[in-house]
C-alpha cells in the first residue's frame, strides 16, 4: 500500500527513527499488545472540537503518532511519518436510544471488549478514539484511546494524554501530581558498618542468582497450573474479556499504610493478592493449593513526574523518557491460614511486601534485560517476541499502576469525572492495573470471559480491602 510520506504540515522525511528493541517484541508475529485508556464525563460530551484537538495537541507530543512502523531492505524496523488523516482514527458508535443506565453499562463494557480483541491495522499510526455520547452508571459520557504499546509504556501513553489536559478550576496552570521520587534515608549505605554492608551484599548475590534463575524457568519451562484464574488455552490473548473497576478511598488506603509502615503500592498489591486468593478458594476449594505467580511491571525511569506537552515537544531529555521502560517482577502469591483470617490478612499484605521488595533490590531485573538484549542480537527480535510470549503466558496475572493527578481535570473545558487504563491483548486470562485520581484510587480488571466470573472477583477485591482496613484498625 503506497503513502504519501510527510512531516506535520507537509515538510519532506529526511531520516526515520530507529524502532526501538522493545517496541518490536510488542509489535511482532506472536504479540500486538495495546493500552485501553477511558476518560468518564461528568457532562454530555461535546465532540465539535475532537479533530482540533487531536491535531493540534495531541499529535505533536510525539513524532511516532504519526508513524507506521516499516522494514527496511535488511529487516530493520522504522518509524517512518505519513500523512495522518484524523478522521479514520475516531470512531463514534451508535447505541439504541432511550436505554436504561444498566442497559448502556453492558453496551458500553460490551463495546470495550470488540475493540480490545481486534488488531490496529498496520497501514496507519498505531492508535484510535473512540468517542461515547450515551450516558454510563459511571459517567454522561465516555472517551476511549486505544494506543499500541509500540509507542510506548503506560507512563509515555498516559503522559501523553494527561498532558492534553487541564485544571477543571483553572486551565491556565499545569496538572500536579504526588512525588514520584523516593525519600534518601538517613541510615545509608555510607553510614552502615563494614560488618552489616557484607552480609546484605552476599543475600543480594544469592538472591540475584535465584530470582534470575527461577525467572528463566518460569519463562521456559515451569507454566503456572490451571486454576479458576487462569485457563491456559493457546490464543487466550485474542478471546473476549471483561473490564470491571472499582473505587477506593486513598485516606483510608494510608490509614492501612500507616498502620503497616510500608508504602501504599505495598497496601494496592497486598489487596490485589489477597482478594485474588479468595476468589481462587472459593471458587474451588482445591485452588488454595495452588501456587500461582503475578508479574508485577514497574517504571525504571529515574524521574520526578510526569512531562507537559511543551517539554514532550521541545525538550530532548524529556523525549528520551519516552518508549518503553520498564521491568517485570515474577512474584508469587501468598497463602491464606485458614485459623487466623484476621491476623493473616497483616501477615499477608507483609509477606508481600518483603517478597517484592527483596525482588526490587535484587539485580536480577538487569540480567533478564540483558538475557533478552542477547537473545534479539543473536536471534532476532521475533525469537525475542516468543521468549516474553512464554513469560507472559506462563504466568497467572499481570499487575501494574500508574500515578493520576491530584485535583479534578479537564478536557476542552468538559470536566472530568474519572480515569482508568487496562493492557489488552495479552496472553493472561487476569490482569490487573490500578490509577489513582484526585483522593481515590481506581482498580481496573481484566478477565477472560467464560473462565472468571467479574462481578464475584470485584466482590473479593472489596472483601480484602475490608479486611484490610479492619485488621489494620484493630492492629493499633
Amino acid at each position: 500500500m503506497a503513502l504519501r510520506v510527510k512531516v506535520g504540515r507537509g515538510e519532506a522525511l529526511e531520516r526515520s527513527e530507529p524502532v526501538s528493541p522493545t517496541a518490536q517484541y510488542f509489535n511482532s508475529s506472536v504479540l500486538s499488545i495495546s493500552v485501553i485508556a477511558v476518560l468518564e464525563f461528568e457532562n454530555p460530551i461535546n465532540d465539535s472540537s475532537s479533530l482540533a484537538l487531536i491535531n493540534d495537541v495531541f499529535l505533536p507530543i510525539n513524532p511516532r503518532f504519526s508513524s507506521i512502523m516499516v522494514e527496511d531492505e535488511e529487516g530493520g524496523k522504522h518509524w517512518k511519518r505519513v500523512e495522518v488523516k484524523v478522521e479514520d482514527h475516531i470512531t463514534v458508535p451508535n447505541f439504541p436510544k432511550g436505554l436504561s443506565l444498566k442497559s448502556y453499562d453492558n453496551y458500553f463494557n460490551e463495546y470495550l471488549s470488540i475493540i480490545t480483541t481486534e488488531r490496529l491495522p498496520q497501514t496507519k499510526p498505531l492508535w484510535e478514539v473512540h468517542i461515547i455520547k450515551y450516558p454510563t452508571s459511571n459517567a454522561s459520557g465516555s472517551v476511549v484511546f486505544k494506543l499500541h504499546h509500540a509507542l510506548g509504556d503506560g507512563f509515555s501513553l498516559m503522559g501523553a494524554l494527561l498532558s492534553c489536559l487541564q485544571k477543571a478550576d483553572n486551565p491556565s496552570l499545569p496538572l500536579t501530581f504526588p512525588n514520584f521520587q523516593k525519600s534518601i534515608k538517613v541510615d545509608s549505605a555510607i553510614n552502615k558498618s563494614f560488618m552489616s554492608v557484607v552480609p546484605q551484599a552476599l543475600s543480594g548475590a544469592i538472591n540475584t542468582v535465584l530470582d534470575f534463575g527461577w525467572s528463566v524457568l518460569k519463562s521456559s519451562f515451569l507454566e503456572d497450573n490451571q486454576s479458576p484464574i487462569r485457563s491456559g488455552k493457546e490464543g487466550v490473548e485474542f478471546r473476549p474479556i471483561n473490564i470491571t473497576t472499582m473505587t477506593f478511598s486513598l485516606d483510608q488506603i494510608k490509614k492501612i499504610k500507616c498502620s503497616l509502615q510500608v508504602t501504599i503500592n505495598d497496601v494496592v498489591t497486598g489487596m490485589i493478592f489477597l482478594g485474588t486468593r479468595l476468589y481462587m478458594e472459593e471458587t474451588n476449594d482445591e485452588a488454595k493449593n495452588s501456587n500461582p505467580t503475578a508479574l508485577v511491571l514497574f517504571n525504571t525511569r529515574s524521574i520526578g513526574g510526569y512531562k507537559s506537552v511543551d517539554e514532550m515537544v521541545q525538550n530532548q531529555e524529556a523525549q528520551k523518557l519516552w518508549g518503553n521502560q520498564f521491568a517485570f517482577l515474577h512474584v508469587p502469591l501468598p497463602k491464606l491460614n485458614q485459623h487466623e483470617p484476621s491476623l493473616n490478612t497483616l501477615k499477608f499484605v507483609q509477606e508481600t511486601q518483603n517478597v517484592i521488595k527483596r525482588k526490587k533490590n535484587s539485580a536480577a531485573v538487569y540480567l533478564i534485560g540483558t538475557l533478552l538484549e542477547s537473545v534479539r542480537k543473536y536471534k532476532g527480535p521475533e525469537t525475542t517476541a516468543k521468549y516474553i510470549h512464554r513469560t507472559l503466558k506462563n504466568s497467572s496475572m499481570g499487575v501494574t499502576n500508574l500515578i493520576g493527578p491530584l485535583e479534578k481535570m479537564a478536557l476542552a473545558n468538559q470536566p472530568i469525572k474519572g480515569l482508568y487504563f487496562m493492557v489488552v491483548n495479552v496472553p493472561q486470562s487476569l490482569t490487573v492495573t490500578i490509577m489513582s485520581y484526585m483522593d481515590q484510587l481506581r482498580v481496573a480488571v481484566g478477565t477472560e470471559r467464560g473462565l472468571i466470573d467479574p462481578d464475584k472477583f470485584r466482590i473479593c477485591i472489596k472483601k480484602a480491602f475490608n479486611m484490610m482496613f479492619n485488621a489494620s484498625i484493630e492492629s493499633k
